[in-house]
Formats: structure tokens, C-alpha cells, sequence
């Protein structure tokens, strides 16, 4: 056994070349874990091939591999700390990528891409000093576009899904509905004056607001889900500027970080992730269980690809009590590509689908349209 395990240590040192001598000298085959492990060594260390890190990532202005983010993601969850150090070190030296991250003109440069946002985010520890502030200027970039086109619309359809309708006797100026109170007094236009005169000004019901909506966002950080996190932050932070929504934001991995007041500035809230390692969704979701307060006025999104690496019967029962509680669930995929590749275990996917919980990859420009879907509380099993 001894010397099997030492034959397995060189076999991975010496790479997949030297696997047919190591099995004439009677070695087992690598587990499932040992070859994910060749295959990230592989890419630093093992013969430049199709399908290894690119060699040139820091040049023109093209769009950088997807592949990258999820290498280093597997990097984190197979290696301890101090050797992943060294691998990406090394990788930064020979792959190109060490041009990228000493030399912030090359950031201020290249185009707001979406995969290259995702391995700076992985990066971020290996990033000098120099190229922080490059670093986040280029992430900005990404942040501000897909704002631009997400901000309005979330905002619409959270106006558009909670109307008030409550109103209340006692007078606030900062809570006069002015819609409702012109609506009413149409009737009492006054010609010499040429204006309303309203016979009664109806506001808004402070009360409700210790009554308005949560929305819990519980974030997987895994490796592999650098955009989805990208495009959470963002409608976190969107919500969050929101006064008739309470948003929570979770992230975890094998553990849990509570990045809730970091929701101000996307930005903050990005370099508050610490992408890779392992996957306990079961535990996170536990977690965020103490956020809900009122079941009925509450909308917890799991965002994940559930490649779950803790308890799977565990993970589904918090997500059946939830619901069975009145809670709003929605499983969000993740997605790549810009959002246009979904990729996640298909098999706790299908038993989530089993429970009648809305589990699917939502293209970014179809987030506004969930959200008001689930605000209403409409049957969300059939959106597309």
C-alpha cells in the first residue's frame, strides 16, 4: 500500500506522460480526485496543449478563457493553502498572467469583460499593491455596465409589484401619495387658480414598512460560479438602495460569510467574496433560516451550481421547511457565457424540481421580471 501511494505521489509529479510506466510497475489508477488534481497541475506544469491556460491572456483586448475561473477554483478545493500559493505564483509567472497584474495599464486597457472580472476576483490576494486600484477600476467597469441595464428594471418591477394601497390618517409630508391624493381630488380643480384644491391628502403607512418584504440572497462562492456572483452582487446591491425591500446577502463555501453590509457599493461587495474551495450549502442555508421573519413576505434565493459537498439530504429539507413555511423559494443556476450557459448537478436539481421549488438558469435580463413574478406571489414553476 506504501508503495503504491509513492508511485501515485511521482505519477503526479512526473505527469500523465509517465502513466503507462507507472502501471507496468503495478500501480493502481488514480482516484477521481487524484486525476482532477493531474489536471490542475497539468495546466502550469505539463506540456503546453490545447485546452491549458492561456499563454497570452494578458495581450490585446479579447475575451479571457472560462476556463481559468473554474481551474482556480479547483486549485483552492484540492490543494491546502500554502501549496495553492505557490501554484498560482506560478502559474502567474508562466502563464501570461503576471504581465496583467503588475502593470495596471494593461487593465486600464482591456475591454470590461465578464470572465477576466471573475479571475481577477480569484486573484485578488496575488494582485500588487500597484494594480489594486487598476484592478477595481476594470471590475467597476462591469459593475457600472450591467447596472446600467439592470438597475431601472429591478427597481420597476419591485415599485410595480408592491403598491400600496394602505394609507394612513396621520399627516407626513415625506409620506404624501401624491399619485393617490391628485387621482382623488381631480374633482376639486379650481379654474382662477388653476390648481387642486384637495379635500383630503392621503400618506402612506409608515406602519408597513416593519412589514415589508426580505429578500435573502445565499451566494455559493465556489470557483466556478464567478459571473453568477458578479450579476448577484449587483440586483443585492440594486435591492438594497430599495426602502420597501430588506435584503440579506449570504455567501458561502464550506463556510459562511455575512456580507449583508457590504451592499452599499457592488464593488465592496464583489471583493468581499473569497471565490473557491468547497461547497456546504446545506449549512448556509440553515444559516440564512434566522433572516426570515415574516415567511409570507419573505424570498430566499439559493444561487448555486448545488454541487454540494456537505449534507444532501440536509440541503433539501431546509429548502422543503422553508417553503412549507410560507417562504418563497427560487433556486438560481449558475450561469456562464454571460449568462447564457447554465451548469449545475442535475440530479439535486431534479429532486429540488420534485419539491414544486422553482429551480433554473435565469438569464440577467430576465432577473427584474422574476423578481416582480415572485413579489406578486404568481406561479413561478412555469417561468421562462
Amino acid at each position: 500500500m506504501e508503495k503504491n501511494k509513492q508511485m501515485e505521489r511521482w505519477r503526479l509529479i512526473l505527469g500523465d506522460e509517465t502513466e503507462k510506466d507507472f502501471s507496468d510497475m503495478g500501480m493502481s489508477a488514480l482516484s477521481q480526485e487524484q486525476i482532477l488534481m493531474d489536471n490542475a497541475l497539468a495546466e502550469i506544469y505539463g506540456a503546453n496543449k490545447e485546452g491549458n491556460l492561456s499563454s497570452n491572456i494578458g495581450a490585446g483586448k479579447g475575451a479571457s478563457s472560462p476556463h481559468i475561473s473554474k481551474w482556480l477554483g479547483d486549485l483552492i478545493s484540492l490543494f491546502d493553502s500554502e501549496m495553492v500559493a505557490i501554484i498560482q505564483n506560478d502559474a502567474i509567472e508562466r502563464k501570461g498572467l503576471k504581465q496583467l497584474l503588475l502593470e495596471p495599464e494593461l487593465l486600464d486597457n482591456l475591454e470590461p469583460n465578464l470572465n477576466m472580472a471573475s479571475t481577477l476576483l480569484m486573484l485578488k490576494d496575488q494582485i500588487p499593491k500597484k494594480s489594486k486600484e487598476s484592478a477595481r477600476k476594470f471590475i467597476k467597469k462591469i459593475v457600472d455596465e450591467i447596472n446600467k441595464n439592470m438597475q431601472n428594471q429591478i427597481q420597476r418591477a419591485v415599485t410595480a409589484a408592491l403598491n400600496k394601497k394602505e394609507h394612513s390618517p396621520l399627516p407626513s409630508a415625506s409620506a404624501i401619495d401624491f399619485k393617490y391624493t391628485i387621482s382623488r381630488n381631480l374633482k376639486n380643480y379650481n379654474k382662477d387658480l388653476n390648481a387642486i384644491i384637495p379635500e383630503r391628502v392621503y400618506f402612506f403607512d409608515r406602519a408597513a414598512k416593519t412589514n415589508r418584504w426580505n429578500v435573502i440572497l445565499d451566494i455559493d462562492q465556489s470557483g466556478s460560479m464567478g459571473e453568477s456572483i458578479i450579476y448577484s452582487s449587483i440586483m443585492a446591491c440594486i435591492l438594497a438602495s430599495i426602502s420597501a425591500v430588506k435584503t440579506n446577502v449570504v455567501a458561502f463555501d464550506t463556510q459562511i460569510m455575512d456580507l449583508t453590509e457590504l451592499c452599499k457599493d457592488p464593488v465592496d461587495l464583489l471583493f468581499g467574496f473569497q471565490m473557491g474551495g468547497g461547497t456546504d450549502i446545506a449549512k448556509s442555508i440553515a444559516y440564512c433560516r434566522q433572516y426570515v421573519e415574516t415567511p409570507s413576505k419573505t424570498i430566499f434565493f439559493l444561487i448555486s451550481d448545488l454541487m454540494e459537498g456537505g449534507n444532501r439530504s440536509a440541503l433539501l429539507n431546509h429548502l422543503k421547511e422553508m417553503k412549507e413555511s410560507g417562504v418563497t423559494v427560487i433556486v438560481l443556476l449558475a450561469v456562464s457565457d454571460c449568462g447564457k450557459k447554465p451548469y449545475y448537478d442535475e440530479t439535486t436539481a431534479k429532486k429540488i424540481s420534485s419539491m414544486k421549488i422553482p429551480c433554473f438558469a435565469c438569464s440577467p435580463e430576465k432577473l427584474p421580471e422574476l423578481l416582480q413574478c415572485a413579489l406578486k406571489k404568481q406561479d413561478l414553476t412555469q417561468f421562462k
